[in-house]
């Protein structure tokens, strides 16, 4: 259960935190009004930075839980998916620190007053932005670790065939969406960024229902992996 509790939870607490607490605060093209919006809603947007704390636990988390379930079926293979969401984890722990760092810009301390207003705004906004980059940086390791752990899923039979390949697929899609982006930034224009990582992330989705809700499916002996054992509780 607690691969399906986790990967539920760290779901809900991202969107939460991203859409729910600091979209609102964001005036797109607008540099002074977004820092205003932060400066007055400082505790909402402190709870974001909390949030995304908790998220990044979440994940380490998760990527324990997964690598216990998958290690009977690779432990090499196992190992590698849990650490390229280690990575991931990692580097989503810039996003705080970057918004914490735009809230300190903001904080009218003493040494900051040698700088002018907007230009203090200007560069709150750009650490701001920079989350964005700390995502798409970490993106590609995030989908390289659901992309050997969907692989995993279809040998081991624990879950429905179908739900895996589907996994793989859309994994692999987010890698390849990831590097091209970095490569082409003109490229969320011809593909919406948002389905980069979408049919992954409901991929994982389904698949955290299903290990809290259903468990893991059992598999007859004349379908099991070479060296593989009896499954367990997720």
């Amino acid at each position: 259960k607690v691969a399906g509790w986790s990967g539920l939870l760290t779901f809900a607490i991202v969107v939460f935190g991203n859409y729910v607490l600091l979209n609102p605060l964001v005036v797109p093209g607008d540099a002074a009004a977004t820092a205003q919006n932060v400066v007055a809603h400082q505790t909402q947007f402190r709870i974001t930075v909390v949030c995304f704390l908790t998220y990044s636990v979440g994940v380490v988390v998760l990527l324990t839980a997964l690598y216990v379930i998958l290690k009977p079926v690779s432990p090499g293979l196992a190992l590698v998916g849990a650490l390229f969401r280690l990575v991931f984890a990692l580097l989503w722990l810039l996003s705080p620190v970057n918004l914490l760092s735009m809230l300190r810009l903001l904080s009218n301390a003493n040494y900051l007053r040698v700088i002018e207003p907007d230009r203090l705004q200007a560069l709150a906004r750009l650490h701001l932005g920079a989350t964005f980059d700390d995502y798409y940086i970490g993106l590609p390791f995030f989908g390289l670790a659901a992309t050997v752990c969907a692989y995993l899923w279809l040998k081991s039979n624990y879950i429905p065939k179908g739900l895996a390949i589907f996994g793989v697929i859309s994994s692999a899609w987010c890698v390849l969406c990831a590097f091209v982006f970095l490569i082409f930034p003109q490229f969320n224009k011809v593909v919406n960024d948002y389905l980069f990582d979408s049919p992954m992330a409901l991929f994982e989705l389904i698949v955290s229902f299903w290990l809290l809700f259903k468990g893991l499916k059992p598999v007859a002996p004349n379908q099991s992996q070479a060296g593989a054992l009896e499954p367990f509780p997720s």
